[in-house]
């Protein structure tokens, strides 16, 4: 499964406006913007986020274009008032001078006024209700961009697989070239050399060179690459491991090369891994 981790995402309903973003991160990282009184939401709102998230910074803004706090929505809380006239009581004995609260400083006080219960649960769900269809909209657009990656990088694959088919075709060829190199150079030196030590020493130089063992496991990574890329699990970090795997490879080759074609080539395979790795740092 190839979801992106970058996405956006906008869900509004009766004037509850939500914004969510999310863009890639090593792990989920979710954040609440919210306002202080509809914080009791947010546990349930991370829940429901991680059914459909499994990475990724997330970002979340709620945004209310209506009017919640409506007086008529709101109740007195009378155990609250009484405790602050005690109180208020209980200074004027203590000071006498002291300017008394009004009926808005008692309002004021935090805790005095309440939303109704009713009216506050069915905001909750409003907004929990909302809240679900922006986190549908922002896993599918992920699931969309996912897609274009699994595209690209497939795309990828190809081409590094054709440059593995092509580098392991001239192996064969480019280790007689380069025993003929050895065996010219002697020549013209004009010296005796046993010709059982030069036999070892030609294998030896072949057995260096070798780079079979490289190509076979290029070939492995690219299969592996593939299966993950068809997977129904979060693919990103083993992608992630693959491509340094892949990039380990195209580096032994480099350096086994004992011909341009082939440094050539392990270039090419590690500019094509790294266009991969950037892609794949985006996926879930």
């Amino acid at each position: 499964m190839t979801n992106s981790m970058t996405a956006f995402a906008r869900a509004e309903s009766g004037g509850i406006v939500w914004e969510v973003r999310s863009v890639n991160q090593r792990y989920l990282d979710v954040n609440f913007k919210i306002p202080e009184s509809l914080r009791f939401l947010e546990p349930a709102l991370r829940d429901l986020l991680r059914s459909k998230i499994q990475r990724g910074k997330v970002d979340c803004l709620l945004r209310i274009d209506r009017k919640v706090d409506d007086p008529t929505n709101l109740r007195v809380n009378q155990g609250a008032v009484n405790k602050l006239l005690s109180a208020t009581q209980h200074l004027a004995a203590i000071f006498p001078d002291a300017r008394q609260p009004t009926t808005l400083d008692l309002l004021n006080w935090p805790g005095v006024l309440e939303q109704e219960e009713q009216d506050r649960d069915a905001l909750g769900l409003e907004i929990t209700t909302t809240f679900s269809e922006g986190v549908k909209a922002l896993a599918a657009m992920r699931a969309r961009e996912g897609a274009e990656l699994e595209r690209i990088i497939r795309a990828k694959l190809l081409e590094l697989a054709d440059i593995v088919n092509s580098v392991r075709g001239e192996v064969t060829s480019i280790q007689d070239r380069q025993q003929q190199k050895i065996r010219a150079r002697i020549n013209e030196l004009k010296v005796d050399v046993d010709a059982g030590r030069l036999e070892q020493e030609l294998v030896y130089q072949a057995q260096k060179s070798d780079v079979a063992e490289e190509l076979d496991r290029l070939d492995t990574h690219v299969t592996e690459v593939q299966s993950t890329l068809g997977s129904k699990n979060p693919a990103g970090r083993r992608l992630d491991f693959l491509m340094q795997e892949l990039n380990r490879e195209a580096n032994t080759l480099s350096s086994k090369a004992i011909a341009a074609n082939t440094t050539i080539a392990a270039v090419e395979l590690k500019v094509i891994i790294e266009q991969m790795r950037e892609q794949v740092q985006n996926i879930e």
